[in-house]
């Protein structure tokens, strides 16, 4: 499977939100990549369910919906009704992790985990089966701009190493300081999904930058 892109919308221009959301349309990214912030969790507030909802309203491609909150049981449904295609949560933030996966996907959702640069993907090994997508943070979550965390490739390795023959259909997603210094190398290391924020939105044509990221070959140093 090619590998796929998914535009962080936490960068883009929220005064005119619509003009990105139907530049994403129209490019060769396939998924919106949108991160819920409490100001709890993460030292930082992003947006809730009317942004959400507008963003639904206009976005022609799955919603990849990030939460980084406390408690996120509490909203897996109403994430669902606001357009949520994919929910994903954080590790830390699930006393019942499994729980919680299975019920992301008894609401039609894939099920996705996300795991802070300091937790270990070992973590993950007696839920491995249960999850559609792995988030893995390659910067401190809460702002973007930061700089990418270079453990992340190690990661990348053991967490594909772990899913071999158990969960071989498994997403590993990639998301802070992704950029074309760095994503050809990610997708060798066994990256399946890349968030570009900054990379995207700060780039003078961002469906040219898309287009860039999306047609990389992770098979051209291998040969």
């Amino acid at each position: 499977m090619k590998h796929l892109i998914a535009p962080s919308v936490l960068s883009a221009d929220f005064a005119n939100l619509q003009k990105d959301i139907e530049m994403i349309n129209r490019s060769e990214a396939d998924w919106f990549h949108i991160d819920i912030m409490d100001g709890v969790f993460v030292p930082n507030i992003s947006f809730g369910f009317p942004v959400l909802k507008a963003i639904q309203k206009y976005a022609e491609k799955p919603l990849d919906v990030h939460l980084m909150i406390v408690d996120p049981d509490r909203y897996l449904q109403d994430f669902k009704l606001a357009g949520a295609e994919n929910i994903t949560v954080h590790i830390e933030a699930c006393t019942h992790l499994h729980r919680t996966l299975s019920a992301i996907r008894d609401l039609g959702c894939k099920a996705g985990v996300a795991v802070n640069p300091h937790t270990p993907v070992s973590l993950l090994e007696d839920i491995i089966e249960d999850m559609d997508v792995v988030c893995l943070m390659s910067v401190n979550p809460g702002f973007g701009g930061q700089k990418f965390i270079e453990n992340t490739y190690k990661k990348i390795r053991e967490l594909r190493s772990m899913a071999s023959g158990r969960n071989d259909g498994l997403l590993i997603e990639i998301d802070g300081g992704v950029s074309n210094q760095n994503a050809l190398k990610l997708l060798q290391a066994g990256a399946d999904v890349l968030v570009a924020g900054n990379a995207v939105f700060s780039a003078a044509d961002p469906v040219l930058e898309i287009a860039a990221l999306k047609n990389l070959n992770p098979d051209i140093l291998r040969a």
